[in-house]
């Protein structure tokens, strides 16, 4: 099982760099998703942040499942802000990657705690 959760927390962890790295570059496809849902710029610094605390928090969990479990709870919490967010504006297509997301932060939670 210990297997399962290191392969679900890398992929997570390599998803979540990957949208912080696409945040903080501005590109053109993030920042018009932004500006339709409604967030302003100012606030995407503190959106890339959590990304990566999110993803160091699950990799260091890997050691400590404390982390990890203090780390999937907020990416849980981040990941459902995120599809309500997509509903406020109509937004179902933007909405499935953000609840699929939210669902495996949930998963890597149970399998980390079914490591301890």
């Amino acid at each position: 099982m210990f297997l399962s959760l290191v392969v679900t927390t890398s992929l997570m962890a390599a998803v979540l760099l990957t949208s912080a790295g696409a945040k903080l570059l501005r590109t053109r496809h993030i920042t018009e998703q932004m500006t339709t849902l409604g967030v302003p710029q100012g606030l995407m610094p503190l959106l890339i942040t959590a990304q990566i605390a999110g993803a160091a928090g699950a990799l260091a969990g890997l050691r400590w499942g404390p982390l990890a479990i203090a780390a999937e709870i907020g990416l849980t919490l981040y990941f459902a802000g995120a599809v309500a967010f997509h509903l406020r504006v109509r937004d179902h297509k933007g909405a499935l990657p953000a609840a699929v997301l939210t669902v495996a932060a949930v998963a890597l939670i149970v399998l980390r705690a079914a490591t301890l």
